[in-house]
């Protein structure tokens, strides 16, 4: 089988969180490419206090990378732009694919870079940039391919989003949060960038030329941070049923796009409305799907590693591999999986029935559930309309299908039991 090799770019949280994904995922790539992934080499200025990871050549000297005849794909995990165009250009120079998480620098610089590029024949591939783990990008340039975009609305800074969050639940004002982000890490110590929307309106930039196939242009956006609002604005906002959100926005008008960051009202019922804490989402409309919404983390280790090597498998797909299968799986992979026989599958379940209003019914269905190892998260009496009779609502915890159906058989035998079992499946998504 052969390798894709990788050479890394710094080594701070996404760095790390690549090889923890390559460590939990390598197997899985294989199926999916028909391709080895390996990391040959990583740069990082000062390893000083770092544990080196074994087996793999640590550097300081990152020019070592760029020129590296066994490098394949060159990951930009430095942040900045100075330094990392220089760098980027110079491994487009060297015959290198890249892939990047800098929003600033494809903002800032992509122009230049893309130019490069081209002339090489090589790709540049960025998922990471804009919303961490959220494939945002790729959904824009191939899932909605097929329709005109009418417009590009996206809680795409976390720290900003935590603190109008704490300020709407917590009744707590601006300065007060933003010192317990910058405690959690969320926020920098310096957090103009996040709290005056400069790093909305990078990932914005990419977001609106992507959708309307305008111009890299930083300096054209129209750009305002959230630190004049006031408890008092979210409180009224709250009374006009609204929530405030800060918003970067692209909108197709008659004559032109519009591209905005700022703090914007937003109705509590919309779907945008109810992503809070760090998590981000991007709202998009199209004129043949509608509206759609990208929701997940924005940030973190492992959910940009996840997107940058989204892009570098993406890349072993196109220009690496041999044929792979329209459903995403190595023709001769030979673990592939099954699907489980319905009496197999767990769930948690919810159940209403209508049972005699008398003391031992329901210490009777507890014991069935209890017979078939059903633990049970909630359970509820109340009063029916039929007279002698009380409903009971139980939650159970993760079962497995047959387990559930044979308990549920069992309760249907009572004579204390009047009709027939509501049973509805449970997802906590946890």
């Amino acid at each position: 089988m052969k390798k894709i090799r990788l050479g890394i770019l710094g080594f701070g949280n996404v760095g790390q969180g690549v090889l923890a994904l390559l460590e939990k995922n390598q197997d899985e790539w294989k199926s999916k490419t028909g391709r080895d992934v390996c990391v040959t080499m990583i740069a990082k200025r000062n390893w000083s206090g770092i544990e080196k990871p074994a087996n793999i050549e640590c550097v300081t000297d990152s020019q070592s990378i760029v020129t590296c005849k066994d490098i394949d794909v060159v990951l930009e995990l430095i942040g900045g732009t100075d330094i990392a165009f220089d760098l980027v250009m110079a491994a487009l120079e060297n015959g290198k694919h890249v892939v990047t998480a800098n929003k600033a620098l494809i903002a800032d610089r992509g122009v230049e870079i893309f130019k490069k590029a081209a002339e090489k024949g090589l790709e540049v591939s960025f998922e990471a940039s804009v919303a961490g783990g959220i494939p945002i990008i790729k959904s824009l340039k191939e899932g909605l391919i097929s329709n005109e975009i009418q417009s590009v609305a996206g809680i795409i800074n976390g720290t900003s989003n935590y603190i109008l969050t704490a300020m709407r639940d917590e009744g707590r004002d601006f300065a007060d949060v933003l010192c317990e982000a910058q405690s959690l890490g969320y926020a920098e110590a310096d957090p103009t960038f996040d709290v005056e929307g400069v790093d909305a309106a990078h990932k914005l930039t990419i977001l609106a030329s992507i959708a309307f196939g305008i111009e890299l242009d930083f300096d054209k956006l129209s750009v305002e941070g959230i630190s004049s609002i006031t408890q008092q604005d979210i409180s009224y906002a709250e009374q006009l049923g609204y929530r405030i959100k800060h918003l970067g926005m692209a909108l197709r008008r008659d004559n032109g796009i519009e591209v905005r960051v700022h703090p914007t009202l937003v109705p509590s019922k919309a779907l945008i409305s109810q992503v809070d804490g760090v998590m981000n989402a991007v709202r998009i409309f199209g004129n043949g799907v509608g509206e759609t919404l990208f929701y997940g983390a924005g940030a973190g280790s492992l959910p940009t590693a996840s997107s940058v090597m989204a892009d570098v498998l993406g890349l072993a797909n196109s220009l690496f591999a041999n044929h792979v299968s329209p459903l995403g799986y190595d023709r001769d992979n030979e673990n592939s999986l099954s699907v489980l026989p319905v009496g197999s599958q767990i769930s948690a379940n919810y159940l209403r029935m209508t049972v005699a209003n008398k003391p031992d019914v329901i210490a009777r269905i507890t014991r069935i559930l209890a017979d078939k190892q059903i633990s049970i998260e909630t359970i509820l009496q109340k009063e029916s309309q039929t007279p002698n009779r009380v409903t009971v609502v139980i939650v159970t915890r993760m079962i497995s299908e047959s387990s559930l159906q044979s308990a549920i058989d069992e309760i249907k035998q009572l004579r204390a039991l009047s009709g027939d079992i509501m049973r509805i499946r449970v997802e906590n998504f946890s």
